[in-house]
């Protein structure tokens, strides 16, 4: 390990281009993205097929994230609880939010609770399993099979260093998976009757990683130590996976290190600054609406773009930041970011006019009324 820090020192003072192959790891398979594009910073037998163990839950609490009701209490039944491995301390009869699930999931890796989010979600362990592998198809994740919820060992469970990677860089813009992803600890109220507990999470890096922000650790015999880790610093954001690791902790603080001073920041400008829409019907004719730039980070300086989406026209009346367009910033054709363009000030209806929209909707009325009349 020495070794590779001793590289990385190097290659940080370095001028010369990235020589990413000189950095090493002592996983059986590694990977290291760009958090913002995905570009692949490094990768060791990167699509090589393995099991992940509890990595497993990021695909687990992002279903929760995209289709939970994290208010929604759950009474935690026997059958629920038939699993074994780490848990979250869940016992039939509690009552549990999904909230306090998904931060079971993520912080104290409950198998427990990924398995009450199973049941809950898919209606049985099969039928959720079903919907991770029809979520990992629609991310593109070409070598990822799931048939567990909490990755306990089982044949055909399995992916591979560059698929997590992807899974991760998409959880981690789910605001309420990277909320959890990112906490070191947490206090919930779950039980029979519910009372207060603390949550700490599993991730080591959170607190010996400046900058560390997730995102999930994991431990079989059969898959050895997993990890996927995350990092922000100074506008730059990636993302390290190992599988079967012996070292985990010291190599990703490593690859991260590596990652961060690898990439750089690069300003996104529209083509200008100031925009204007037509406005129908207003007592001003013209919406000025303002579009800012976007800070990115890339291996590069090129290939960045920003479209400007704006309508011919809108109809008075206007409201104070109502949103009006879209600015789409990419890195070739990779959308690293969106923002809405919202109307900087308010325009009213001109004196003596109709909204063009009540015109409109008035002759539809018309036409209708006609019609039914016949």
């Amino acid at each position: 390990m020495k070794r590779v820090l001793l590289i990385i020192l190097v290659l940080i003072t370095a001028v010369s281009p990235i020589n990413a192959s000189a950095v090493s790891a002592s996983a059986k398979a590694a990977i290291l993205i760009n958090g913002d594009t995905g570009e692949v910073i490094y990768e060791q037998n990167a699509d090589e097929r393995l099991p992940m163990a509890s990595t497993t839950k990021i695909m687990t609490a992002l279903l929760l994230c995209e289709n939970g009701d994290f208010e929604r209490e759950i009474t935690v039944s026997e059958e629920m609880l038939r699993v074994e491995g780490s848990s979250m301390g869940l016992l039939a009869g509690d009552k549990v939010t999904l909230h306090d699930l998904l931060y079971g999931l993520l912080l104290a890796s409950g198998n427990d609770a990924a398995n009450v989010v199973a049941y809950v979600l898919g209606g049985t362990v099969d039928g959720f399993v079903k919907m991770m592998n029809d979520r990992a198809k629609q991310l593109g994740l070409e070598n990822t099979n799931f048939v567990t919820p909490s990755g306990l060992d089982a044949e055909e469970h399995y992916t591979t260093a560059r698929d997590l990677a992807l899974l991760a860089r998409v959880a981690m813009q789910n605001e309420d998976f990277y909320n959890a992803a990112s906490s070191k600890s947490a206090t919930l109220n779950y039980g029979n009757p519910p009372y207060r507990r603390s949550l700490t999470n599993h991730n080591k890096l959170l607190k010996a990683f400046e900058g560390a922000i997730g995102v999930k650790t994991g431990f079989t015999k059969k898959s050895g130590r997993c990890l996927v880790s995350a990092a922000k610093r100074d506008g730059k954001y990636v993302i390290a996976v190992t599988l079967n690791d012996p070292n985990d902790w010291e190599d990703h603080k490593a690859l991260l290190e590596y990652g961060l001073s690898a990439i750089k920041t690069t300003e996104i400008s529209p083509p200008e600054t100031e925009y204007s829409v037509e406005v129908i019907g207003g007592t001003e004719s013209k919406l000025k609406v303002s579009v800012g730039s976007f800070t990115a980070s890339s291996l590069n300086e090129e290939d960045f773009s920003c479209a400007v989406n704006l309508p011919r026209f809108v109809y008075a009346p206007i409201k104070k930041g109502e949103t009006i367009g879209t600015a789409v910033y990419k890195k070739g054709d990779t959308v690293i970011s969106t923002a809405e363009l919202c109307a900087e000030k308010a325009i009213e209806v001109a004196a003596g006019k109709r909204s063009a929209v009540d015109k409109i909707l008035e002759n539809l009325m018309y036409i209708f009324k006609n019609i039914w009349e016949k």
